[in-house]
């Protein structure tokens, strides 16, 4: 039995899964890039100033798109670790 009310949410949520991966690979591009200027210039892999400011901008986008800002947080702060983790591996 289908049933095509369930299918359209569905494809909708494959649709936007499909775009945050997209999304994600742009973004650790530009990361990879920003760690091989760090190693070259000698910069630390984190910068624990900027990755504050990034959360609390986040965190206030997401109460404006009535996202959870928690949830956002755990998020972005995944990411950032994933981020510093690759920086590390260039040193």
């Amino acid at each position: 039995m289908s049933d095509a009310r369930l299918e359209e949410f569905r494809q909708s949520i494959d649709n936007i899964d499909a775009a945050l991966v997209y999304l994600l690979a742009e973004r650790f591009k530009v990361t990879k890039a920003v760690g091989a200027y760090k190693a070259e210039a000698g910069l630390p892999p984190a910068d624990p100033s900027r990755e504050g400011r990034q959360i609390a901008r986040l965190r206030t986008l997401a109460q404006s798109a009535q996202l959870d800002p928690d949830f956002s947080e755990k998020f972005l702060r995944f990411i950032i670790d994933e981020v510093i983790r690759h920086h590390e591996r260039v040193r």
